[in-house]
């Protein structure tokens, strides 16, 4: 659809009627927050790419002119005095008698006559039949502290006079529908000053191609660094209603503002049905089922993701310079049958950036149970509650307060049962779906898009529901104990001695940086390999040698991408470049992967390719596999996703760490293939860093600290091979102890070793978490970071401070 930036004198204002163009932000009580809004984004975008529609507004004046005229204010205030919002059929029969009123007001020629005006002049203004969008606009709608998100009524594809007229009469009608009076009590908001504009905007042809939601932060962790576009096929009310799970595209901001244009992580989302507009005899918006073939592929390309999170970022900044303080936003955007972008709405994110910053409430399961269905994660919270399965608006009469609430979708009618729900489960969304903003914004906890909650759980049934292990949430059978932990990071000592964080999984990395960690100190590989990707690197290297099943089963693993080495590279950078991005610009040493032959195996392909060994823990690992012939195409792989998290994403806060390096020759061999590979130690400032976990690592310390850039010592390995114990056996586990003096004098010799020769020495194993004393001892050392995963950080810190302190004079 071609853009029309048609000026103001296209409409007649006619009294009641603004176009968008003479509209900004000074505009709110006139014509509400989101049509304010979008004056000020005409304005904003109007040299980008990505534009937004034209189209006029229906005042707020209208509203009040036509209900004083029908002298309607003394009814509905009445409504609303000596009112219980918790008596439900009250609820409905006051709200009903409201919009009738309202809708009986607001049918006067005058203001029937400047809407059908309006619409011509717009329909004039383009090429071709026109259709528009008629959406409400509230005075205290879209503002910092208060979304009222879904709310009030929309209409999409309207096409004449007569639609357009009683589309803006049953919008000015919803300002009483049951959940806005709700709403609006619940956040303080006098009714009667409370008044509704009305926006006519030329449809987005999305029908026919993609629509979406942005958020300039991450909605869940509240992370400010990131952009996070949602998409699905067809008209964004999928997304909102829940009826969608989207894809996901996250971009790095302060990268992005650096030149380096490139999506950091994406998940491909079930796109499961899309609604459109079907022309014809009682043409109307319908719900079509996606076709498989388009489901498995992503909705966007990378260039209109980053298109859409440029101007993101733009307009996060324009409104945080207007409002003086940051302002993260909640975007909405549409795409036109010929590719251009739109932006169809901004407002500012109301919830998770209210969330006070220097406070941090953790959940943590402290049992286990049987997983009965799966998600996405919202709310980082843990609730247990017995089953309740809505399917409809009639069984929320029987909702009890505490119950888990389980349906297909939600819609905003059930808000104030929400309010009163344990958790919220649902079988299709995303995390800006309906049932997500409003569960994030009550404090509840939500699994959506779980797929099949709704014929796995029965009414009754007790369920835990945990949202706290990352973007999967889990729903447990049973009452599954938990704990939970208040820390104000303002309380928290910081030590002089670096404490940083031990991580393994990507989506826990946005959450794990609000903590006062100096950085990663360990990011393992191996999570993501063995789990997100799944494949074996020598499979994907080498598919020709596969039977015809493996390459099938690779095939289905790897959707749209090109091949399984396009889906391994992609997948590893993403991985590991969101855990570097959350973290930017600390500090993030990744390992390089040390899987043990027996766990390759596991790995599809993985039987074709590793040889059998008695006692993998001292076997074929580490860097002995990195220059080898039956690894080092594999390992190709891996430093060309390395390569790409530091070169095109621009994240060069990245250091690698190769694990398990017996010798100096070995660690030498070692540097040499990387370099070969585009990861030349001290090019573009990248440091190489070795794991000291072996003893040969501590008593050739000397040559060692000649090849690599610092050390990180792995107590595990380090303990295991100085006391000559299987740390795998039960067997012999009493033996495992690294507070053992053998032990301590090996540390001791790292650590001065590493001081000797201007290398820095950290600790990634968990000894220090483990035992205080531990912790102690090495601060005592001179240690220079210790690394231990999120939930030992606050002990460890408090451990790290005192023992500095007992070391003061």
């Amino acid at each position: 659809m071609p853009r029309s930036d048609t000026g103001p004198a296209s409409i007649d204002g006619g009294g009641y009627i603004r176009p968008f163009d003479t509209l900004g932000m000074e505009d709110v009580p006139l014509v509400g927050g989101k049509t304010a809004s979008l004056g000020e984004l005409r304005g904003l975008l109007r040299s980008r790419t990505i534009g937004v529609p034209d189209g006029f507004a229906v005042t707020a004046r209208a509203y009040r002119d036509a209900l004083s005229e029908a002298g309607a204010w003394a009814e509905l205030k009445m409504l609303f005095d000596d009112f219980d919002p918790a008596d439900v059929a009250e609820l409905s029969r006051r709200g009903a008698r409201a919009r009738d009123i309202v809708y009986a007001a607001t049918g006067g020629e005058r203001l029937r006559g400047q809407i059908a005006a309006a619409f011509r002049a717009l329909a004039a203004s383009g090429e071709g039949p026109v259709s528009v969008a008629v959406r409400s606009s509230a005075t205290a709608e879209d503002l910092p502290t208060a979304s009222f998100a879904g709310q009030h009524d929309s209409f999409l594809h309207l096409r004449d006079e007569d639609g357009v007229v009683e589309a803006c009469r049953r919008c000015f009608a919803s300002l009483y529908t049951d959940r806005a009076i709700v709403y609006r009590i619940n956040n303080g908001f006098d009714h009667s000053k409370v008044a509704l504009s009305v926006a006519v905007m030329r449809m987005v042809g999305s029908d026919e191609a993609a629509s979406g939601v942005i958020f300039t932060l991450d909605p869940e962790s509240g992370f400010p660094d990131v952009v996070l576009v949602t998409g699905a096929y067809g008209l964004g009310e999928g997304i909102v209603q829940g009826s969608v799970d989207p894809d996901e595209f996250y971009v790095h901001k302060p990268t992005y503002l650096e030149g380096r244009r490139a999506v950091l992580n994406r998940r491909l989302g079930a796109k499961q049905v899309s609604l459109a507009w079907r022309p014809g005899k009682g043409g109307a918006i319908r719900t079509i089922p996606t076709p498989k073939a388009r489901r498995q592929r992503f909705c966007l390309s990378d260039a209109d993701v980053l298109a859409l999170a440029g101007s993101a970022i733009a307009i996060e900044a324009h409104y945080s310079k207007l409002a003086g303080h940051p302002m993260p936003m909640d975007i909405e955007w549409a795409q036109d049958a010929d590719g251009a972008l739109y932006v169809v709405q901004a407002r500012p994110e109301t919830v998770i950036s209210q969330r006070d910053a220097d406070r941090m409430t953790t959940f943590r399961l402290t049992g286990t149970g049987e997983v009965l269905t799966s998600g996405k994660a919202v709310g980082e919270k843990i609730a247990t509650g017995p089953v309740r399965v809505v399917r409809g608006a009639h069984d929320l009469e029987a909702f009890r307060p505490g119950e888990v609430l389980v349906s297909t979708a939600t819609s905003p009618d059930w808000d104030p049962v929400i309010k009163i729900a344990a958790a919220v489960v649902t079988d299709r969304g995303g995390r800006t779906c309906h049932a997500a903003i409003v569960a994030r914004e009550l404090g509840v906890p939500a699994v959506v898009g779980a797929g099949d909650a709704t014929q796995t759980l029965i009414d009754g049934q007790t369920v835990t529901v945990s949202c706290a292990e990352g973007e999967t949430g889990r729903v447990y059978e049973g009452a599954v104990p938990f704990e939970t932990e208040e820390l104000s990071f303002s309380s928290l000592p910081r030590p002089r001695t670096k404490v940083m964080l031990n991580l393994a999984h990507p989506d826990m990395a946005l959450r794990a940086a609000r903590l006062p960690s100096a950085g990663v100190g360990l990011a393992r590989l191996e999570f993501i390999i063995g789990e997100q990707i799944g494949m074996h690197p020598m499979a994907v290297a080498h598919p020709d040698r596969l039977s015809p099943k493996v390459r099938a089963a690779m095939a289905r693993r790897i959707g749209e991408d090109i091949s399984p080495r396009d889906y391994f590279v992609r997948r590893l950078a993403e991985g590991v470049g969101l855990i570097a991005a959350a973290f930017h610009p600390r500090p993030v040493i990744a390992r390089l992967s040390d899987f043990k032959t027996n766990e390759y195996a596991r790995l599809l392909g993985g039987r074709d390719f590793e040889p059998v060994e008695e006692n993998p823990m001292i076997g074929f690992r580490g860097a002995a596999r990195y220059d080898h012939p039956l690894y080092a195409d594999g390992f190709a792989l891996e430093c060309e996703a390395l390569l790409r998290v530091r070169r095109d994403m621009g994240l060069t806060n990245l250091r690698l760490m190769v694990p398990f390096c017996r010798r100096v020759e070995e660690g030498r061999a070692v540097l040499e293939a990387m370099a070969r590979h585009g990861l030349k130690r001290g090019e573009d400032g990248l440091e190489i860093w070795v794991m000291c976990e072996i003893p040969n690592n501590v008593v050739q310390i000397d040559a060692f600290s000649g090849l690599f850039d610092g050390f990180s010592i792995g107590s595990n390995d380090l303990a295991q091979l100085v006391l000559g114990v299987d740390r795998d056996s039960e067997v012999v586990a009493f033996d495992f102890d690294e507070r053992d003096p053998g032990v301590l004098e090996m540390l001791r010799q790292a650590i001065e070793g590493g001081r000797r020769n201007g290398r820095p020495v950290g600790i990634c194993g968990e000894a220090p978490a483990t035992y205080p004393e531990i912790a102690a001892f090495l601060t005592g050392l001179g240690i220079d970071s210790i690394s231990v995963t999120p939930d030992s950080l606050a002990g460890t810190l408090k451990a790290v401070f005192e023992a500095e302190q007992a070391e003061a004079p």
